[in-house]
């Protein structure tokens, strides 16, 4: 039925609305009961499977751990003096879960400017903590004022971003002695990997060369941290709970400042080494490398550029004072030895040199190409005799020659606390067929005879060497540790003939006062001993060696000077130098 009104206008029906409104509320009803129930299974779902991670993620939000790391043990030398400490640096830290994964490209975007760090390098560290993580992530250090400058005037762009104060590692003396302490820098993915079982984490700082590395577990110290409660803006609402840190243990060398100086400036800008020691314990007073680094520059990031620079300079990380180069005649003090320890050349045989010694067809000359007569061992180590030498190799054979060369300590490392030690090399019979596939010649054992060849020893095995005419007979460990400096602890009597360590003494004596190593002979040093050394080394020039003892009658000290590729003889290239570091422990 439909009522019709009449108007003005005329006779017009009015549309039914009641029936039509009850539909449109039915409709409203199912639709907000379908939203009721997505909600509400939404809702039920959080709660019910995913609660738990959920409430994990809001309490890693409020929750903040800040690793505090250890100061490093400071590194003094035998005095007390400072050769390695910490000092106040600022760093940049990311805190991983400050934002969510895909808001992080722009802010590292941001800080990559900032910080000139590639932002795939910093991207690939963030990925490797983990966007989650809830610690502390260091991506830089050492940043400089202008740096801090525009970290702080972008601090709006940088959610997630922090600047704070830690300990970094600092070498007040440049690159004195830094073959021996070596240098300090964060874990590559190797070491991460194999130090990760002992407590190392992502971003630690190791040592990575000399002392550094090899005292790494006493100078290192325990982590430290604290865990905080934040606000939204990141504020610290209170510290929940607290671990301090616990700082490395500090190390005591035997280097010797004074001595080290002297040493280095006595090598200059030679490419080689320089090896102090005290015979009477082995003690390592100094020890020089060149060409060296200041390891102050990996107490931040160093760019790949710097890293060229450092090593266009000619192989600048190698410690040249524990490689292995042909000793030359410092050797004949071991050819001595094992002519008058075999018994078949005692102390008093005199033979005649010749401008050289012919065998198999090749000729092995005499230094001066004449020939010196008819000499004894003093006269033929203060002249350093090749045919003289040659000739005692020769006669005791190979096995003797080798086995007085490993007494000595040649062919093995010295055991020095230095990773970096070669043991250089004594070949032998085994070797050479090994290596050749041709025996071992009389040829062979008289280069031996000489320093040449293929022995190779390092300074310090020279020096180590030359300790055992200058203590009586003891073979010496050299080490780096100061502590229990007794002599018996540091030791190993050879049992060579009282004899045989007199007409050593007295052989290295004469050439100082009347042979090779006149240069020493100088009235404002007490007397001194040595032998000097040049060592052919194709297709460079010669190597210079000279290796010393003083006082030569209650020796304190033993100086080696090395000069690789020199182009000059031990007496002239090597000598001077071993003079000013005497001149420096003794004056």
């Amino acid at each position: 039925m439909t009522l019709m009104l009449k108007n003005s206008v005329g006779t017009q029906p009015i549309p039914r609305t009641v029936g039509r409104n009850y539909q449109s509320v039915i409709v409203m009803v199912l639709i907000s009961l379908f939203l009721l129930g997505g909600i509400g299974s939404r809702l039920a779902y959080l709660q019910l499977f995913q609660g738990k991670r959920n409430q994990e993620l809001a309490e890693n939000n409020r929750i903040r751990l800040i690793p505090k790391p250890p100061v490093r043990g400071n590194i003094f030398d035998r005095k007390g003096r400072i050769l390695a400490s910490s000092r106040l640096s600022h760093s940049v830290f990311l805190w991983p879960i400050a934002l969510k994964q895909e808001e992080w490209p722009e802010t590292l975007k941001r800080l990559s400017e900032i910080l000139n760090i590639p932002e795939a390098e910093i991207q690939k560290r963030l990925e490797r903590a983990g966007y989650n993580s809830t610690s502390l992530l260091r991506i830089a250090r050492g940043i400089s004022p202008a740096q801090i400058t525009a970290l702080a005037e972008y601090s709006g762009e940088l959610k997630g971003v922090e600047v704070d104060i830690e300990a970094v590692r600092d070498y007040p003396n440049g690159d004195l002695a830094a073959h021996v302490l070596g240098y300090t820098g964060e874990l590559n993915d190797q070491e991460l990997e194999r130090l990760r079982p002992q407590g190392y984490r992502l971003g630690d700082i190791v040592g990575k060369m000399g002392v550094e590395e090899s005292f790494e577990k006493t100078l290192r110290g325990e982590w430290g941290g604290q865990q905080v409660e934040v606000d939204g803006a990141g504020q610290v609402i209170q510290i929940l709970g607290q671990k301090v840190a616990k700082a490395g243990q500090n190390v005591k060398l035997t280097i010797d400042i004074d001595v080290q100086k002297a040493a280095e400036s006595a090598l200059g800008s030679r490419r080689g080494a320089i090896v102090v020691l005290n015979p009477r314990n082995g003690a390592v007073l100094a020890m020089v490398s060149r060409p060296a680094f200041d390891p102050n520059i990996f107490s931040t990031r160093i760019s790949q550029a710097t890293w060229k620079r450092l090593q266009g300079r000619g192989t600048p990380f190698v410690n040249r004072g524990l490689q292995g180069f042909p000793p030359a005649s410092t050797f004949k003090v071991v050819t001595a030895t094992a002519g008058m320890e075999s018994g078949k050349y005692p102390p008093g045989t005199v033979l005649q040199t010749y401008a050289y010694l012919r065998v198999g067809g090749v000729a092995f000359g005499e230094w001066n190409r004449a020939g010196f007569g008819a000499m004894g061992y003093i006269r033929a180590m203060a002249w350093s005799s090749n045919t003289f030498h040659g000739q005692i190799g020769r006669g005791v054979g190979s096995k003797t020659l080798i086995s007085w060369s490993r007494k000595y300590g040649f062919g093995q490392k010295t055991g020095i606390e230095l990773s970096e030690e070669s043991a250089g090399l004594v070949a032998d019979n085994a070797w050479k067929q090994e290596r050749f596939n041709w025996g071992w010649t009389v040829g062979d054992t008289i280069n031996m005879s000489i320093g040449q060849g293929f022995t190779q020893a390092t300074p310090l095995q020279v020096a180590t060497m030359f300790s055992v005419p200058a203590n009586g007979g003891y073979r010496v460990r050299p080490h780096l540790l100061e502590g229990d400096e007794k002599s018996k602890n540091w030791r190993t009597s050879l049992n060579l003939k009282p004899k045989t360590i007199e007409t050593l003494k007295r052989g290295l004596r004469a050439v100082v006062s009347r042979g090779t190593g006149k240069v020493l002979y100088v009235s404002h040093l007490p007397p001194i001993a040595g032998k000097s050394g040049t060592a052919e080394a194709p297709p460079g020039k010669p190597h210079a060696w000279f290796g010393a003892f003083a006082p030569y009658e209650q020796p304190e000290i033993v100086v080696v000077a090395f000069a690789e590729h020199s182009g000059g003889g031990g007496s002239s290239v090597a000598a001077p130098m071993v003079g000013k570091v005497m001149e420096a422990y003794f004056n």
